[in-house]
């Protein structure tokens, strides 16, 4: 699946704020959407590009991928399980 193919469920802009902002933003989001819904996550720490990865990896969600743009990060993940 190409990026800009896919349509999120929900788009959650936390440009501004810095770990582990994004992170447990993407928990709670994730906790409140249903399995197969996409969430695009948006932020402008550089530390997502690992981190976000690295907690679907934990949590067993699907990270789809991410592009950056005017230095801002677009990030895709897939629920795939309850939290």
């Amino acid at each position: 699946m190409e990026l800009n193919d896919i349509k999120p469920d929900v788009i959650h802009d936390v440009v501004g704020t810095f770990c582990p902002v994004p992170i447990s933003e993407t928990a709670k989001m994730i906790r409140q959407m249903k399995i197969g819904q996409i969430l695009e996550l948006i932020a402008d720490d550089p530390g997502v590009v690992e981190d976000i990865p690295a907690w679907c990896k934990t949590t067993g969600q699907e990270f789809l991928g991410l592009y950056e743009e005017d230095g801002e990060y677009h990030l895709f993940v897939k629920k795939v399980k309850e939290l």
